[in-house]
């Protein structure tokens, strides 16, 4: 009998036995409770080296790879103790049953923590983490990672591995799909609201699961925008700028903490004791598990810095990883290495000891069934309200690009023409990473639009998104020319963003680009809907289209979401969380980037510019369009000098000139004129998202401090100094109204 199978028949027996499951070595009678610390040590007291190397060991199970193995055998790994967590397990059958092998048929019966890629959304999937950040809603992003954790939890798993907190500024990699985009305090801002929703009130709860901050450290910067590259900076450009999600993540209660396969200062993360106790433990005061990312300590033999998988292990140990991600170095060596005084057994007992605290934590001592109970999974898996959140989130992430002529939002009375490759798809629309999602559960666009639609849709496809056929484009273009208006929706497959996916080329795949080209000489109004998980490089695109919407992957709910947003239900109130660029030349482009002595100017060759394109991004860091117009009043502050301990009101109108009702994030950004070190032209330091009705105006207040205009400065100590600041407010990165003030 296999395993599922076994599993099954198990089920029922086991729902009625684990309410009746006691474990006695580690409950304490009443009266004479212990805490937690004092748990653990009674615990580990009982325990012999293997058990303890099995606890600091995490295992893949045969349901899928996140790498490039699948271990299979994990049952007899339970039995001997040599794991102590699984990952690619979820489901109530499939953990239940695991987890019964775990407390019956083991020596010390210590329950199972189980792990999953739970990035967006477990069955509900959600837009894209990038996609998620152009919301600028951190109540948006809190309550997706709740959802997630509710269906997570529901369905058996105690972990996710999210959420990464990476900053990025070169699209080319293709993992900036699954962060907050290239700034570092929106970043920050994103990272607590996801802690706080995966994690809820706190572990233990049935509706909270373990977040895992990831990847640590800077591994957003990889040279060439290569996945797994080296990544080089110094170690102020990385406090200022990289470090602070990591912190936020940590300060805002996270539990576990991920290494990156990227190298740092010649040291790869895994192996680096500057990164994971220096920094991670005695500045940020972390106090939870650190797990390596997929086979991370023995890739250290490939960087060059050990010889072989045993010295990994040692190095990887001595620098404070406490569990080994699939690759089973700690099982294979470190006893070996204990024996030979290569680690030592405090540093043994340190690393079981924090995941033995989280398993307490969690409750599965007390119960290791607590997440498994089919009837929650059933109700929770989803469900409408779920479902409910899932559109309303993802018509917040969409991002209005371009749109002339006031071509959006359409009539539903309009002849459409939808063409596209992705526009009767649902597959891709959840995008990477989706978890248990299924493109059976997701909304296409194209369903989204004839549920709304009162006239006539004509359906071509077109192309497809990659290859040289055009045999579809003269069905295309008549299609569109006996339309109103032409919708046309292209893009990225799902599998052309996330891990291991970095392109050199990120325009438009295939003859995408050439058929909205072909489509804008009929004349008609071409609206282009992306699909996407990174900034694309789209110049042509904007030259031919009408108007633009950036959709990201919006996961379940897509179809619906869109429809409501082109047909003007919703009015869209993204904002970029990162510049797209006008060529891959540019890259890496951002806009909190420093001055130089030269700095740009139009009238002088001699300055910091190309001789054959714009300095500028297409589209800027906090760009995004409304269907309605806003206007900005001269920013005014309530004191021009403060000190230390004193806080400085920065008060803006913001007025709803256009006819219907809209959102606006109006942004914040300061910039140091003068410092020890050089600073960048602006930073974001605040944002508010605010709905005006048309013709409202509101006055909306903002408060920096003196802690708001630390950096490191260059005496590596962090703080700030007195001088002037440039205070800007505005509805984008580049449309900013300044005031200046100082800090005695």
């Amino acid at each position: 009998m296999n395993l599922r199978n076994k599993a099954l028949s198990a089920t029922l027996l086991l729902l009625g036995l684990a309410g009746c499951i006691t474990f006695s070595a580690y409950k304490t009678p009443k009266g004479a409770e212990k805490t937690i610390d004092q748990r653990v040590d009674s615990l580990l007291a009982k325990m012999t080296l293997q058990e303890k190397i099995g606890q600091m060991t995490l295992y893949t199970t045969d349901w899928g790879a996140t790498g490039p193995t699948i271990r299979e055998g994990y049952t007899n790994d339970i039995r001997s103790g040599a794991c102590g967590a699984l990952f690619n397990s979820h489901t109530v059958e499939f953990t239940r049953e695991l987890q019964r092998v775990a407390v019956e048929e083991t020596r010390l019966k210590i329950p199972l923590i189980f792990g999953y890629d739970v990035i967006h959304g477990y069955k509900t999937i959600f837009p894209i983490p990038l996609g998620e950040a152009a919301a600028w809603d951190l109540a948006a992003a809190e309550q997706s990672a709740h959802i997630a954790a509710v269906e997570a939890a529901a369905s058996g798993l105690h972990w996710t591995f999210a959420p990464m907190v990476d900053i990025c500024r070169d699209p080319r990699w293709g993992r900036v799909m699954e962060g907050a985009g290239e700034d570092t305090y929106l970043g920050c801002r994103l990272a607590e609201a996801r802690v706080r929703g995966f994690q809820g009130k706190g572990l233990g709860n049935t509706d909270a699961v373990m977040a895992c901050v990831k990847h640590y450290a800077a591994y957003g910067a990889p040279m060439g925008g290569r996945d797994y590259n080296t990544v080089e900076m110094s170690d102020r450009y990385f406090r200022e700028f990289y470090l602070p999600p990591y912190a936020a993540a940590i300060k805002a209660g996270a539990a576990t903490v991920m290494t990156s396969f990227n190298d740092f200062d010649g040291v790869p993360a895994t192996g680096n004791k500057y990164l994971l106790n220096d920094i991670l433990r005695d500045e940020l005061g972390f106090k939870g598990f650190v797990v390596t990312d997929y086979t991370s300590i023995n890739e250290m033999t490939s960087h060059g810095v050990v010889a072989n998988e045993k010295e990994a292990g040692e190095l990887a140990l001595n620098a404070g990883v406490d569990m080994d991600m699939q690759g089973a170095v700690y099982q294979r060596f470190t006893a070996e290495s204990l024996k030979e005084g290569k680690v030592s057994q405090k540093e043994i007992d340190t690393a079981v000891r924090r995941i033995l605290r989280i398993k307490f934590e969690l409750g599965l001592f007390e119960d290791p069934y607590k997440f498994c109970n089919a009837a929650r999974e059933k109700r929770e898996l989803l469900s409408k309200p779920h479902r409910e959140a899932a559109r309303d989130i993802a018509r917040k992430s969409v991002v209005l690009l371009k749109n002339e002529r006031e071509a959006l939002p359409l009539s539903k009375d309009a002849k459409l023409a939808v063409i596209g490759p992705l526009a009767d798809n649902t597959s891709d629309l959840i995008g990477p990473w989706s978890a248990a999602g299924s493109g059976d559960d997701c909304v296409s666009l194209l369903a989204g639009l004839k549920a709304q639609h009162k006239g006539k849709i004509n359906y071509v496809k077109g192309c497809d998104v990659e290859g040289d056929d055009r045999s579809g484009f003269t069905a295309a273009f008549s299609a569109a020319q006996a339309a109103d208006v032409v919708v046309v929706v292209v893009g990225e497959r799902a599998t052309m963003s996330g891990e291991a996916t970095s392109k050199v080329d990120i325009g438009l795949p295939g003859v995408q680009s050439l058929l909205i080209e072909k489509l804008a000489a009929t004349g008609k109004p071409v609206i282009v809907v992306l699909m996407n998980g990174r900034p694309l490089v789209i110049p042509e695109v904007d030259k031919n289209a009408t108007a633009i919407l950036e959709a990201w992957w919006l996961g379940t709910e897509t179809g619906n979401a869109l429809a409501d947003v082109l047909y003007g239900s919703y009015n869209p109130s993204g904002k970029l969380p990162m510049s797209f660029p006008r060529s891959v030349g540019q890259i890496p482009v951002f806009y909190n980037e420093k001055s130089t002595g030269r700095p740009f100017d139009p009238n002088s060759k001699w300055t910091s510019k190309y001789i054959d394109s714009p300095n500028t991004p297409l589209y800027p860091f906090g760009y995004g369009l409304s269907f309605t117009t806003f206007q900005y009043g001269a920013p005014t502050v309530h004191k021009t000098r403060f000190r230390k301990r004193e806080i400085v009101k920065v008060q803006v109108a913001v007025t709803n000139t256009g006819k219907v009702a809209g959102e606006e994030v109006v942004q914040l950004y300061v910039r140091d004129l003068v410092g020890s070190v050089t600073r960048p032209v602006k930073e974001l330091k605040g944002f508010q998202k605010v709905m005006l009705q048309a013709g409202e105006t509101r006055t909306l207040v903002f408060e920096l401090g003196e802690e708001d205009l630390r950096f490191y400065r260059f005496d590596s100590t962090f703080g700030s100094e007195p001088g002037e600041f440039d205070v800007m407010v505005g509805g984008s990165s580049d449309e900013v109204q300044h005031i200046r003030i100082s800090l005695d």
